[in-house]
Formats: C-alpha cells, sequence, structure tokens
C-alpha cells in the first residue's frame, strides 16, 4: 500500500512512538477476560520481549487480577469498579508478602488512564463499547495499539480514524489480523476484494423459522472457538460477523460492495484477501487467538511457537459456503448502518448488546435479539449529512438504544406472556 493512501492497519507503515534495546513495554486491558488472559500467558512464556507496566479489569475477579499483577510484576493495576479496591489490596498484599503493592488506580477512567501510560504497546482486550474512552486515550498518547476491542472502532469510527496515524492500529481479530497479514502482500490498488470468514456458529445450516426456539445453552455451545458468552452469542446470530465487515472497512478503508463474508465451519482460514490478478491469499492456522495476539503485540517480528502450527501429515477438508442472509440478517444490516455511519453503528451495536442480555436472561427469543435490533435502527433514522460526530453524540445514542432496545423487550416478554 501506498503512503499516500495508507489504511490505519497498514502492514506496511507501523507506527513506532518508541524505540530502544529490550522488552517491549505493554499495557493490557481487559487482563482477566478471556484475550487478557490468552496475553498474559503469551507474554510470560516470552519474557525477552515484553514486559508488562500495567494491567486493567473490570474488578470482578480480584483474585486472577492480583496473580497476574504479581507474576508480571506490574507498576500499576487498574480497576472499574472502586469497590473492589479493598479485595484487590488484599490479595495484592497476600501475594507480595510485605513487599511494595502496585500503584492501584480505580474508577470508570481508570482503563482510559493507564492506556496512556508510558509504553509501546497498548492491548486493548475490553469488551463492550466501554473500550472506546481507552482507545482514544492510547491513540492520543501516540501508544501503538493492539485491538481487540472491535466495538471501540465500530462505535466510534471517525472519532478513532481522525486520531490514528497509519499503521498506528495493529488488529487483533483473527479475521482482521488475517487481512493484516494478507494484505502485506500487495499494494493498495492491488486488492480487489477482502474476505471475512465466519465460522456459522453453532446454528450453520438452520433455516429463520428453526431458529425461532433455539435455547441459550445451545447459542453458548460454539463448534470452534472458546469465548465469553456475549461474543459467542454474537457468532450464533453472526452479529460479530457484521460489526466486523464495518472494522474491516474502516481499517483498510475499502468499501462495503468489496468486503464479502463466507462461511467455513473449521475456522482454519481466518480470512483471505482477493488481488486484481486474480489471485487469493489466505491467512490460515488452527483456531487460536494466541496467534493474532502475537502479532498484535510482536509485529513487525513474529513471535515464534506463539499458537499451534498445522500437522500436514493429517487429511483434513476444508469447505466455504455463502451465507444466509434470510437466517442471519445482521451482516447486511450491518452494512446499512456502516454506510449510514455517524451514530448509527454505535445505535446497532448498542442495542445489540442490550438484546443479547435480554436472551441470556431469557427475556428475549433468538430471533428476537435481530428483530429488536433493526426496529431500533429503524426508528434511529438517519444521521443528518455533514454532521460531525462527538463523543458526547455517541453516549447519547448509544443509551437512547439502550433504553429502546429494553423497552421493545419488555414488550415482546408482555406480549409472549399474554399468549
Amino acid at each position: 500500500m501506498t503512503d499516500s493512501a495508507a489504511s490505519l492497519a497498514d502492514p506496511h507503515l507501523v507506527f513506532d512512538p518508541a524505540t530502544g534495546d529490550g522488552p517491549k513495554d505493554v499495557v493490557i486491558l481487559g487482563s482477566t477476560g478471556s484475550i487478557g488472559t490468552q496475553a498474559v500467558d503469551l507474554v510470560l512464556r516470552n519474557p525477552d520481549r515484553f514486559r508488562v507496566t500495567a494491567l486493567s479489569a473490570n474488578g470482578g475477579r480480584v483474585d486472577l487480577l492480583a496473580d497476574q499483577a504479581h507474576r508480571l510484576g506490574v507498576r500499576t493495576v487498574a480497576v472499574a469498579r472502586e469497590e473492589a479496591v479493598p479485595a484487590l489490596r488484599e490479595a495484592l498484599a497476600a501475594r507480595y508478602e510485605g513487599r511494595p503493592l502496585p500503584e492501584i488506580v480505580a474508577g470508570p477512567d481508570a482503563s482510559a488512564e493507564v492506556a496512556a501510560s508510558e509504553c509501546h504497546t497498548v492491548l486493548n482486550g475490553i469488551t463492550g463499547s466501554i473500550g472506546l474512552a481507552p482507545t482514544l486515550a492510547a491513540l492520543e498518547a501516540g501508544r501503538t495499539l493492539a485491538l481487540a476491542n472491535k466495538e471501540s472502532l465500530i462505535v466510534g469510527g471517525p472519532l478513532v480514524t481522525a486520531l490514528a496515524k497509519p499503521g498506528q492500529i495493529i488488529p487483533v481479530d483473527s479475521e482482521h489480523a488475517a487481512l493484516f497479514q494478507a494484505l502485506a502482500a500487495g499494494t493498495r490498488e492491488d486488492v480487489r476484494k477482502l474476505v471475512v470468514t465466519a465460522s456459522g456458529g453453532p446454528f450453520r445450516g438452520r433455516s429463520k423459522a428453526e431458529l425461532a426456539n433455539v435455547t441459550v445453552e445451545e447459542a453458548l455451545a460454539h463448534p470452534t472457538w472458546a469465548m465469553g458468552p456475549v461474543i459467542t452469542v454474537n457468532s450464533a446470530t453472526l452479529v460479530n460477523k457484521g460489526l466486523e465487515v464495518i472494522e474491516a472497512h474502516l481499517l483498510y478503508d475499502i468499501p462495503f460492495e468489496r468486503i464479502e463474508v463466507v462461511v467455513h465451519p473449521q475456522s482454519y482460514v481466518h480470512s483471505m484477501v482477493e488481488f486484481t490478478d486474480g489471485s487469493t491469499l489466505a491467512q490460515a492456522t488452527p483456531p487460536d487467538m494466541r496467534g493474532p495476539i502475537a502479532i498484535g503485540l510482536g509485529w513487525p517480528e513474529r513471535v515464534p511457537d506463539a499458537a499451534p502450527a498445522f500437522d500436514w501429515s493429517k487429511a483434513s477438508t476444508w469447505e466455504f459456503h455463502p451465507l444466509d442472509n434470510e437466517a442471519f440478517p445482521s451482516v447486511d444490516l450491518a452494512r446499512h448502518v456502516g454506510r449510514l455511519g455517524g451514530t448509527a453503528p454505535a445505535v446497532f451495536n448498542a442495542a445489540n448488546e442490550e438484546c443479547v442480555d435480554a436472551f441470556l436472561r431469557g427475556a428475549l427469543p433468538f430471533n428476537g435479539i435481530m428483530e429488536t435490533v433493526t426496529r431500533v435502527v429503524e426508528e434511529h433514522g438517519t444521521p443528518a449529512a455533514g454532521t460531525t460526530l462527538t463523543l458526547p453524540d455517541v453516549l447519547e445514542a448509544e443509551s437512547w438504544a439502550r433504553t429502546r432496545a429494553r423497552e421493545l423487550t419488555a414488550q415482546t416478554a408482555s406480549t409472549e406472556a399474554r399468549a
């Protein structure tokens, strides 16, 4: 890709605000979650490459957070829930045995504070749109951002793109890490199409009618990936794929009509780039997030043995199927809100988070997730032309979308109770 048309996540232009010898200083946000725990594992196995200076977490798993802080020797530990501080301090004291404890930062802005602290790379592994403020803080401070929190890019689109320098964001989603690596093989002008792969989730092949009565347990039984409940349900509805289409558009500045989704049940090929000469480059590994995390933390260097490789002495079959947009309308809806821009993606994401929560609580049927999200998006309408997006705009739109989604969910539950 040329400098004049560089994208936010450009493998040819890696933004490097800090130079020098020795391990790369890293901050891990969401350290007790799925991405965070795997990142900690990667760092502990590569102490010559990485040194963690700060951790952040919600505060619900203080024993794990304290253990991570002790094993990594961090300077700062941040928790979003201030009420978790006494338990965290006690857990840290039990491990440090009289030695000085790390600094503790608490409150809703704690993750953003450590995201702006002195380091080379910030890994944002927070789940949900609450990751937006830390994303903006890291970019504004000039840190390289290893981005696993897709929601912050989705809801904050123009805010993020205005701050990010070319190559400053390195994607950690397996799909976007795959595109990132494949794009290194050509120039921007060579790219015809981005192909984002989807496992199809637990309900691949089912019709919309067959999805009407699926249970929470069925939705959480993902066939290839082990993830948190919200992300797993998003995989079942394919909302995650819709979000990834928007993310790919923002990261690589490729029009929506040139971003395709295909179903690949084995989850071996994480995404592909089709070039103008007819060649398609696919990035493939066994399903394991430690590989994309290693790309995010280590690029432009690769981390040896970061994740398992294929055993080519064993036979395997790789399948690809077209997406059923009738059974899974989320991708088309995501394209729609992506083209609308403004606060529409934030409304889509916030309404979905509320509907997933309602589904997990048994307050909304599976098909009701997308039916409700679609209605919220329609009621939100089209953003005014030429409107400049601000952070208060995003927060206000999210608040409205959550409230409206809860109202519609309550109406659905009331109707079903009367039936």
